[in-house]
């Protein structure tokens, strides 16, 4: 249906695994258990899909991916950083078994999948370790995989997911860099990626998960529509019950929806089980619940306990709550703003973009309110406590 209303070259028929047909149940099992943030399941059943044909790239470029969720969810500093050399060492597998693979077949998408998705693993970790010529010639690649992935393999809907992610996000860079993207990969086009990632949420196959994330994230954070994340963000949490990630994201599309009362319950629940260490809450998420507070205060107008939930939140130092203190900071910048403290806000959002490992949004954000004085909404600014 997308494809006619949008006249977009998108297939119509149903996806196309991205792995060998007896690899598949073993990649979706896979993909299951990390969805519920048991990574070492998740390996067990990947190494598994490896073991079928060792020379095929797709096992272990969702090695590659899984590795990077585990660092990018864990919270000791020691235990990231192995996962992201395992990572790095699963991408190199699966590029050199992809080469391989085209040495035989130069019209094997599958192959050219795999490595594309290997490659978003390493774009991502290349980005976070600040290293922009790593992250481009990743990107370059990323993009050439996967123009030759959907060109020979077009019912393969999983591809849609990167491509949707790269053409959505890069409309969304700095002009400079998006001319420069330009050149080196693609053009930014907001309207085809967000069609592509919705397609891949509803068609997809093993990343239909992934592309229904980020849609949350899109429209939650960029097209300003929570309404349209509400749903989906209520069958993750509902498929994926230990996946406290799915339980925030509900939280704050609640909070940006205006239900206020469901989001301080669904806030109030997380509070009790990292209290508890209820499995699978640890301690270590209270400065991002402290960050959730700050949200659902600041847009109930409740500046005052939004500052100080926001400025608990910031004394957790450690790279695992970057983007905790880097949003804490956006959002003290914006409460300063609505107070008429330019020059504290300022300050504020400088201290955002200069936070290691802070960056997305926050970023977008802060630079858009140094641009401008953020303004609160006519009647947004309410008595102190109200619910």
């Amino acid at each position: 249906m997308l494809a006619v209303l949008f006249a977009v070259p998108l297939p119509d028929a149903a996806a196309s695994p991205p792995g060998p047909e007896p690899m598949r149940p073993l990649l979706r099992q896979g993909v299951e258990k990390a969805f519920n943030l048991d990574f070492p399941g998740a390996e067990a059943l990947f190494r598994k899909a490896v073991d079928l044909d060792r020379e095929d790239p797709t096992g272990y470029a969702f090695l590659a991916v899984n590795r990077l969720f585990a660092a990018e969810t864990g919270f000791d500093a020691q235990g990231r950083e192995t996962n992201r050399q395992a990572m790095l060492r699963f991408v190199d597998e699966t590029l050199a078994r992809g080469q391989a693979r085209i040495g035989q077949n130069p019209r094997d998408g599958r192959a050219y999948f795999a490595m594309a998705l290997a490659r978003a693993a390493k774009f991502r970790w290349a980005q976070r370790q600040r290293q922009p010529l790593t992250a481009a010639q990743e990107a370059y690649g990323l993009w050439s995989c996967l123009e030759k992935a959907q060109q020979e393999d077009p019912a393969n809907v999983d591809s849609f997911f990167l491509s949707g992610l790269v053409r959505y996000h890069v409309d969304h860079l700095p002009e400079v860099a998006r001319f420069f993207s330009a050149l080196v990969v693609t053009r930014g086009d907001r309207e085809r990626g967000l069609r592509e990632l919705e397609w891949a949420a509803a068609k997809g196959d093993l990343l239909r998960e992934l592309a229904q994330s980020e849609l949350i994230s899109v429209w939650l954070n960029f097209e300003r529509q929570p309404a349209r994340a509400l749903p989906i963000v209520r069958e993750l949490q509902r498929r994926y019950p230990r996946n406290y990630n799915f339980s925030f994201a509900l939280a704050n599309v609640l909070s940006e929806s205006g239900r206020h009362r469901e989001a301080l319950a669904v806030a109030r629940d997380l509070e009790r089980g990292i209290a508890a260490g209820r499995p699978p809450f640890v301690p270590q998420l209270k400065p991002r619940h402290d960050q959730l507070m700050g949200r659902i205060f600041f847009n109930l107008g409740d500046y005052d306990r939004a500052e100080a939930s926001l400025r608990r939140a910031l004394q957790d130092p450690s790279e695992a709550h970057a983007r905790v203190r880097a949003w804490s900071y956006v959002r003290l910048g914006m409460i300063h703003d609505a107070r008429g403290e330019r020059e504290e806000a300022v300050a504020c959002y400088e201290r955002a973009l200069g936070v290691e490992g802070g960056e997305g949004i926050a970023r977008v954000e802060a630079r858009k309110h140094l641009a401008a004085p953020y303004v609160p909404p006519q009647g947004k600014e309410r008595p102190a406590g109200q619910p």
